[in-house]
């Protein structure tokens, strides 16, 4: 909410306006106590009560500019700001010369989206009442809107003028220029503020600003500047330490951080914020070489904050990167029963556990999270992975039926739970159930590629409706030409349909998208180009699926290879 819209809706009511002209006769003073009467019930809350006194006011007596103005009052607290800029109007019209009528139509104005005609009413406030400093600021803001950039810079410089330089004013014009794309005006205007006065930001912005020009010494030299004036000032702290990062002066780096992290009044948001983006931006060899020094800085940081969400959470993301996941697990489950009420802290609980392949500790976790968050059905479906990789998949069918049932309009879960329906009954050998499942997806999402793609190729691998099952294929691979696993299904029911030398263009480019990763897609390969009587490329690829298939998944695999050598011998 801007300064003008606070202005417009925090009415101070603590005075009454004054009644100018007003004679001792008796009924223009019982207006005037009827008026503080309605002044006392709009403060209580009581819009329409203050109204229904004030409108008898204003028809016994039309040049009533009090009552006009607290009826305005009254209509723009009820939500009806067309009224209430009519009786701000007429109150402006009985008094011009009254500030406070005047300054809350502007206001209205400015709230209101008609910013030229409160900038005409401000401009003739400041000439009137040229000593009243908000009325600078407002009218900045108002230019500012407005796109009328130089007249801003001009009422800052009436203001100094005025009242003399400040810091703020130097750092509204500082960022006002820099948003008119002139920056070295905008920084020339912190240099001269800095020959007369001593500011950290100011110090501390003008050595940001050498830094992007690659003057690293510089921009040192403004920082220890900033930390003379302020010792602890994170901005100028953190900004040291980026430079003596970048310009690969490590030791001092890591002391200058850790005054950074060890300071108590420095948001732990900040410190949290800094250190993420080094851990996962920063070079891997860094982290390495300098692993020690970070376990100090993380530490350190847990130390000053020792029972901080974002603290703990950083321990867990700092550990998991370097490769300790037992420690990384116990930060994340610390934060996670810490703050039971948290959702994000569950959630990185829950996402690490994935990641580490706990899946029995995912699977109570997920359904210990949901309990919690019966909104969020993600830690139903983090509990389902779980399941699934426990093989325990009626587990992972009643989780699908229970987002179904809880989240019947949600199509994003609807769609994810027939598609794992359909997935885990055709893997317990029900492939009716699991075209089912899938016709149900397809229902809800026509294009989905992942219903699309394990739909066609299940159906290639009974055999069954394969015109169907290209149809389907084709539309995937369109869609995502260079997904090696779409590529295989499409190049697959090709095959299967005795088009071996359509296929091969595919699967020649899903070895380009990482098809040799996978055995399955090899040994898809090897059976088109063995069609093709292209023998010895076809026993390239099988012995290369053979080195892939370390876990069984092709069970035949061995078996088929070695009949076909004898076929190749006879």
């Amino acid at each position: 909410m801007t300064r003008l819209q606070i202005i417009l809706l925090t009415f101070v009511t603590l005075f009454i306006i004054p009644f100018y002209g007003v004679s001792a006769q008796s009924p223009q003073a019982q207006d005037e106590n009827l008026i503080v009467s309605a002044v006392t019930l709009y403060d209580a809350g009581d819009f329409d009560g203050a109204a229904k006194i004030l409108r008898p006011i204003i028809e016994r007596n039309p040049k009533c500019d009090a009552a006009y103005y607290y009826l305005a009052l009254c209509s723009l607290a009820k939500g009806d700001a067309e009224l209430g800029e009519a009786y701000f109007r007429e109150a402006v019209a009985i008094d011009p010369g009254n500030f406070w009528y005047r300054h809350r139509l502007a206001a209205l104005y400015a709230a209101t989206k008609r910013p030229e005609l409160a900038i005409s009413i401000y401009e003739k406030l400041l000439k009137d009442f040229p000593k009243k400093s908000d009325l600078y600021f407002e009218l900045v803001e108002l230019y500012v809107a407005q796109g009328e950039n130089d007249k801003a810079l001009k009422t800052l410089d009436e203001i100094e003028t005025v009242f003399g330089k400040t810091e703020s004013i130097t750092v509204y014009r500082f960022n006002l220029l820099r948003r008119m794309n002139r920056a070295e005006e905008a920084f020339k205007s912190l240099e001269e503020y800095n020959q007369e006065y001593t500011s950290p930001y100011v110090l501390t912005a003008l050595a940001d600003w050498q830094i992007s020009m690659y003057n690293d010494s510089t921009a040192l030299r403004y920082y220890d500047e900033a930390l003379e004036a302020a010792p602890d000032y994170a901005p100028a702290l953190l900004g040291k330490a980026e430079t003596l990062r970048m310009t690969r002066k490590y030791n001092d780096y890591f002391k200058v951080l850790d005054k950074f992290v060890s300071d108590p009044f420095t948001p732990v948001e900040g410190k949290s914020d800094y250190l993420m983006a080094i851990i996962q931006r920063t070079d891997p060899k860094f982290m390495r070489s300098f692993m020690s020094q970070m376990d100090s800085v993380v530490v350190r940081t847990l130390q000053v904050h020792p029972s901080d969400s974002t603290a703990m959470n950083l321990a867990g993301v700092w550990y998991y990167s370097t490769d300790r996941r037992d420690e990384a697990g116990e930060w994340f489950r610390r934060n996670a029963e810490t703050y039971s009420e948290s959702l994000a802290a569950s959630a990185s609980y829950v996402e690490y556990l994935m990641y580490a392949e706990k899946w029995d500790e995912l699977s109570a976790a997920g359904r210990s999270a949901f309990e919690r968050f019966p909104e969020e059905t993600a830690f139903l479906e983090m509990a389902s992975v779980g399941d699934f990789n426990l093989k325990r998949y009626d587990s992972v069918l009643a989780i699908c039926d229970k987002v179904l049932e809880i989240a019947p309009a949600d199509t994003s879960k609807t769609l994810r739970a027939w598609s794992t329906k359909g997935d885990i009954y055709y893997k317990l050998g029900d492939s009716k159930k699991a075209y089912k499942a899938y016709d149900k997806a397809l229902k809800i999402n026509p294009d989905n590629v992942y219903v699309l793609n394990n739909y066609a190729y299940y159906l290639s691998e009974g055999r069954k409706k394969l015109k169907k099952a290209y149809e389907m294929s084709k539309k995937v691979v369109e869609v995502e030409p260079d997904n090696a696993t779409y590529l295989d299904t499409f190049g697959w029911i090709l095959f299967l349909q005795g088009k071996a030398l359509e296929a091969k263009p595919f699967f020649k480019k899903a070895m380009l998208y990482g098809g040799k990763d996978s055995a399955v897609i090899m040994d898809h390969y090897a059976e088109v180009l063995y069609a093709l009587k292209e023998y010895d490329l076809a026993f390239v690829y099988w012995n290369l699926a053979k080195k892939k298939n370390v876990d069984g998944e092709i069970p035949d695999l061995d078996a088929r290879v070695a009949v076909r050598k004898k076929e190749m011998k006879k």
